[in-house]
């Protein structure tokens, strides 16, 4: 299944498929927020915004609307 980091529920895991470089922080780029990479949604603030999620082994907190414009694959 194909969808954004943002549709993901708590302890699912997605591989980055694609993502707008002109839309994500060039911070997330380095911390290694890029295709092909493994990304796991940690925590859901209650609000649904921002979003704790884990990728490449760092664990950062991102708003959801950044998180609506990395397409992932869903991880079985």
């Amino acid at each position: 299944m194909i969808g954004t980091i943002a549709d993901l529920e708590v302890g699912d895991t997605g591989v980055i498929e694609k993502l707008c470089l002109e839309n994500i922080p060039l911070k997330l780029l380095e911390m290694g927020c890029l295709p092909g990479k493994e990304v796991k949604l940690i925590q859901k603030a209650p609000m649904k915004d921002p979003l704790y999620i884990k990728v490449n082994g760092s664990y950062l907190a991102i708003r959801k609307e950044t998180a609506e414009k990395i397409t992932v694959v869903l991880a079985k």
